[in-house]
């Protein structure tokens, strides 16, 4: 697995390293070389499955991902969750056809240069979600009242991830068939600025179709 280490976030332009993981959805590996020369590739770097907004990200690749086939593009869903978890969560909540690979050490997201932010800065943001949150809620709460509320249950390979999560940052990278980012969306842990947002599917299809000619 590569230990390698970027001070921010990859962007259009620059080129990926290899990073070698623990497939989720066949037994083996997954190695980011494996698709140089092949086909692009979308990357989706998450936080555990205790997140519940990675949980639906990685749904949303997984419903975008029979459109990208059709032109020629694979998607990767990583996780923090270690592989045996991983696993038995989507046992029950298949993904069909997409891949999927665990790195509860996250060495993926630091070869991406996706890195962790301060708690306290975490834990001053104030997520507002009508409909769906009672009232503004800090990130650990508002994950707290959604699990609960979607009846996901926090296992001790969930908690100990939760412990060492310290404000994970993700994000998603579109690359081409030589290795090079050609598109990116990296979230902001800050009030207003894409926190727990999803990319736009219509640019990311966008991109896609010209990544892939």
């Amino acid at each position: 697995m590569s230990t390698l280490s970027v001070d921010h976030p990859l962007q259009p332009g620059d080129r990926v390293p290899n990073v070698v993981l623990d497939a989720i959805s066949r037994e083996g590996k997954i190695a980011l070389d494996d698709f140089r020369g092949r086909s692009p590739l979308l990357i989706g770097l998450f936080r555990g499955l205790h997140c519940p907004f990675c949980r639906r990200h990685v749904a949303a690749m997984a419903y975008l991902n029979p459109m990208l086939r059709e032109k020629g593009v694979q998607s990767l869903a990583v996780v923090n969750t270690p592989v045996e978890r991983a696993r038995l969560y989507f046992r029950y909540h298949p993904i069909p056809d997409l891949l999927a690979a665990s790195d509860p050490v996250k060495a993926s997201h630091r070869a991406f240069g996706l890195h962790e932010v301060g708690m306290d800065a975490v834990m001053a943001i104030r997520i507002d979600l009508p409909g769906e949150l009672p009232e503004p809620m800090n990130p650990m709460a508002m994950d707290e009242f959604i699990n609960e509320k979607e009846g996901y249950p926090i296992t001790h390979a969930d908690r100990q991830m939760m412990t060492a999560d310290k404000g994970q940052l993700v994000g998603q990278f579109l690359i081409d068939r030589e290795g090079i980012v050609r598109w990116s969306f990296t979230e902001v842990l800050e009030p207003g600025l894409q926190t727990f947002k999803a990319p736009n599917s219509q640019e990311l299809i966008s991109v896609a179709s010209q990544v892939a000619l």
